[in-house]
């Protein structure tokens, strides 16, 4: 398996060069050569597996056997895994008859970033510690290190940082958007303070901060200089890792539904949607083979450049589409405060769901390549070459203008498998007081909220069959301002009871290690890299 740029160009890479390089210097992001189908008694074989045999089961169609032994593979997984808090590392959850949860957040940092992030971790310290032995073999200096940038708004940085902390020759810098990211979670990247972290908050938004990572990813003797590696879901490991819960996901609904052999699952995955990387490796499961019996949905907030896109196939940062033009499910709900929404310079409203406060889904172009090559036509004779071409000009368009609107075949190519919704911030306090409120009583992070509210609009489409898998990404203590505004007038609620875990206590007290940026410069963060690396 060989994995090549979505703007084009004839470079291939190997598992390991695609993992370590992270973004394609062309911009692009890195996918496979082709998209591998499920062996034939993957349901049989497969239907018993841990949450561990699963991972290399899925992974081992993506890594070659020249690259990876099938013993280092498992090796690695498991050690990724080992320090989850829940056996199936991914647990199911029944919150209605046709309604569960996906609970990824039960590693070290409360979020399902952490499920990609300590494999990729894992992953990046494998292949330098092996490129650094075959040189002392070869009697050269064994000096090969990493230098990982990477851009958060809000769990990535944590996951990153918990994933690469103490690691051998690799570096890590996390840049945060300075007073957007929850308290819980700034403390949880700051006050770490291994030697190799580092942690910039920059004056400006999440979209400030991944621009700044692209343009250095992009600097090719500052590149070559540092070795610089991605952390951000652009790198495709965090994609390929994430893959796996669906599978997860499928087998636990199975038996949970108690279905028969004969008898097929009928599932909706709906994912709370920000930078696309989590619902693309829903997408690629799908392409693998894993049934689905409607769209994967994609849950956003009032930052619905996605859900607008779906709704208009226009993909732009700021809606220009005349308000006669927005279907009635997309507008918020009376008395939202969608309409008094902070909004900076660039676009971006800050929400009660501040992850997923982004104007521009960087994997988004991941999905387009796919989109690209499906309407080119097959007497094409460079059909991959000419998706990359078509492509590139949408994201220069995108990047030049703020805005590329797609042919209409694109678009229903893109509705054929997703349907999008948005949520507002009143309607994700409402979701959180139902269900906290309901039987079973459940608290969910203002993230979950948006996917399950998302959820029960899209169940309106749905044959009476499909159950629905709502992804949750984040521990509710996670976001203590949405939980306890929606809960505040619940008799008796008690954050630090209902909601609070053990490890959670004392953390914003703790000291902390942590650079300011005073603007959204790259030059700025490249001072601090070679300052600090």
């Amino acid at each position: 398996m060989k994995y090549f740029s979505t703007r084009g160009g004839s470079q291939e890479l190997s598992f390991e060069e695609t993992v370590l390089t992270g973004l394609a210097p062309n911009g692009g992001l890195y996918i496979p050569t082709s998209i591998p189908q499920l062996p034939s008694n993957w349901k049989s074989e497969w239907k018993d597996y841990s949450f561990v045999d699963l991972s290399v089961a899925v992974l081992s169609l993506y890594i070659s056997r020249d690259e990876m032994s099938e013993a280092e593979l498992r090796d690695l997984v498991t050690k990724s895994y080992a320090g989850f808090r829940h056996p199936e590392v991914a647990p199911l959850t029944k919150l209605g008859e046709k309604k569960y949860v996906l609970e990824l957040w039960h590693g070290p940092t409360w979020a399902f970033k952490d499920v990609a992030l300590q494999f990729l971790g894992n992953l990046f310290e494998f292949f330098l510690k092996r490129r650094n032995g075959l040189k002392v073999e070869r009697s050269e200096p064994a000096n090969e290190k990493l230098t990982v940038v990477g851009a958060t708004s809000g769990d990535t940085g944590s996951a990153a940082i918990y994933g690469l902390r103490g690691k051998t020759n690799i570096s890590i810098f996390i840049l945060h958007p300075k007073g957007r990211v929850s308290p819980i979670q700034e403390a949880q990247m700051t006050t770490v303070t291994d030697a190799n972290v580092h942690n910039l908050a920059v004056k400006g938004t999440f979209d400030d901060c991944q621009d700044i990572v692209k343009t250095l990813f992009g600097d090719n003797k500052f590149n070559a200089k540092h070795r610089l590696g991605a952390v951000n879901s652009i790198n495709w490991a965090r994609i390929l890792a994430q893959t796996v819960y669906y599978f997860s996901a499928y087998f636990h609904a199975r038996r949970s539904l108690g279905l028969s052999e004969n008898e097929e699952a009928q599932l909706q995955f709906v994912v709370p949607t920000g930078n696309f990387g989590d619902i693309l490796a829903g997408y690629y499961a799908k392409k693998m083979g894993l049934p689905m019996a409607a769209k994967l949905g994609v849950a956003t907030n009032a930052n619905d450049i996605l859900a607008r896109f779906w709704r208009t196939g226009r993909y732009e940062k700021v809606d220009s589409a005349p308000a006669a033009e927005s279907a009635p499910s997309m507008e918020p709900a009376a008395g939202s405060s969608d309409g008094k929404q902070a909004t900076d310079s660039s676009g971006v409203k800050e929400t009660l769901s501040p992850a997923m406060d982004i104007l521009v889904s960087s994997n988004f172009e991941r999905l387009l390549w796919y989109l690209a090559y499906e309407n080119v036509p097959e007497s094409e004779s460079d059909r991959r070459g000419k998706a990359g071409e078509i492509v590139n000009g949408w994201m220069l368009k995108m990047k030049n203008d703020g805005c590329v609107e797609v042919p209409t075949a694109v678009l229903e190519a893109a509705r054929r498998d997703f349907c999008a919704e948005r949520v507002s911030d009143e309607e994700t306090l409402e979701t959180i007081r139902s269900h906290f409120t309901g039987a079973p009583s459940y608290v969910v992070d203002p993230h979950t909220a948006v996917g399950l509210h998302a959820a029960s609009k899209m169940a309106q489409h749905n044959a009476p069959s499909v159950t629905q898998v709502v992804l949750s990404t984040a521990h509710p203590a996670k976001f203590s301002e949405a939980v306890s505004k929606a809960l505040q007038s619940v008799p008796d609620f008690s954050f630090d009871r209902d909601v609070m875990p053990g490890e959670f206590k004392g953390l914003l007290q703790k000291e902390r290690r942590v650079v300011d940026v005073e603007k959204a410069d790259p030059e700025l963060v490249k001072d601090v890299i070679e300052n600090r690396v």
